[in-house]
């Protein structure tokens, strides 16, 4: 039985995390503010600011067999390596491929260069940092995984699950889609990475690892969306310039089209995942990740307010406006 401190644990992936490992017979404990929710049943939750002088006062200069950081700002990344760095047998850090400085190679594995961690002016530079630290301070002792898109039941960031949610609230009425042509998609569902970390950390795996699903078409991804939905509406595709000019954004947030990126940036989508897949990454099969995610966005309310997507009525006001400039 090992003993794990999950700094984190509380949100999304981390309670996923948290959840594998207790099946898996370990120990877990999970360091957090609290503010995100509570852990699994079973796991003990200890409730701590990391920005403060004595956060780490309970866990400090205990063993622990692993140590697992969700976070990357560069104030709670070093402050938890200075005091379990020393003690921990083994340490995985979560990043991202955001950390690329190229997004435009097609099958660019790990080796390919990474942004400059001179700061923490955005999200891909603070991954990058946290990255760098990391591997100061652990040497041989850590992992580092890569997610890419990850999806699954309760995902905060609403980007995969939008479109089978909008095909399904659709019905036979139409949907904007974004020009598909050479878009691709990679999805990982939570589960499978927390399974795979929680595997790979148990037998010591060490290295750099880009957690990312098998690529996928985009047109493909929708149109698989859009049968598991019982969609019988037509998909109406609109320009990227055309979408742009009408303030609809890229990849997520509000008033967004979801997965769509800019062609420059196609290789987001198709990073090398042989990798991960060589030590044991299983990607769901796409039609099953599609269904369960509709049933959770079934669950959560088809029309309920999203982090990330247009709204119905957005999506209908911008397909009046396309439809009248046709005419």
């Amino acid at each position: 039985m090992r003993r794990v401190l999950i700094l984190g644990g509380t949100a999304w992936l981390g309670r996923e995390i948290a959840r594998q490992l207790l099946d898996r017979g370990d120990t877990v404990t999970c360091l957090s503010s609290g503010t995100s929710g509570t852990p699994p049943a079973g796991a003990e939750l200890i409730v701590r600011d990391r920005l403060l002088p004595d956060a780490y006062t309970e866990v400090k200069g205990q063993p622990w067999d692993e140590v697992i950081e969700l976070a990357y700002e560069a104030t709670l990344v070093s402050g938890a390596l200075r005091a379990l760095g020393p003690t921990a047998a083994h340490w995985t850090l979560v990043s991202s491929v955001s950390v690329y400085a190229d997004d435009s190679v097609p099958g660019a594995d790990e080796s390919a260069a990474l942004v400059e961690s001179v700061g923490a002016e955005d999200y891909a530079q603070a991954k990058a940092a946290a990255e760098r630290l990391s591997s100061q301070a652990l040497g041989d002792r850590l992992l580092i995984i890569r997610p890419g898109l990850l999806a699954g039941a309760g995902d905060p960031s609403d980007r995969f699950g939008y479109w089978p949610a909008r095909f399904a609230l659709a019905g036979s009425g139409p949907a904007l889609v974004p020009g598909l042509d050479e878009l691709s998609v990679q999805v990982l569902e939570a589960g499978d990475l927390a399974s795979w970390l929680a595997a790979a950390g148990a037998r010591g795996l060490t290295g750099v690892f880009n957690a990312t699903g098998d690529s996928h078409l985009l047109r493909e991804v929708l149109e698989l969306a859009a049968e598991a939905a019982g969609f019988s509406g037509e998909m109406i595709t609109a320009p990227e310039a055309w979408l742009l000019g009408r303030n609809v954004r890229y990849w997520s947030g509000l008033r967004s089209l979801p997965l769509w990126l800019p062609a420059a940036d196609a290789g987001f989508a198709l990073r090398s995942n042989r990798a991960f897949q060589a030590e044991g990454g299983e990607p769901a099969l796409l039609s099953h990740t599609l269904d369960r995610v509709l049933q959770d966005e079934r669950d959560r309310g088809l029309d309920r307010p999203r982090s990330s997507g247009l709204s119905r009525a957005e999506e209908l006001e911008l397909l009046g406006m396309l439809a009248s400039e046709h005419s």
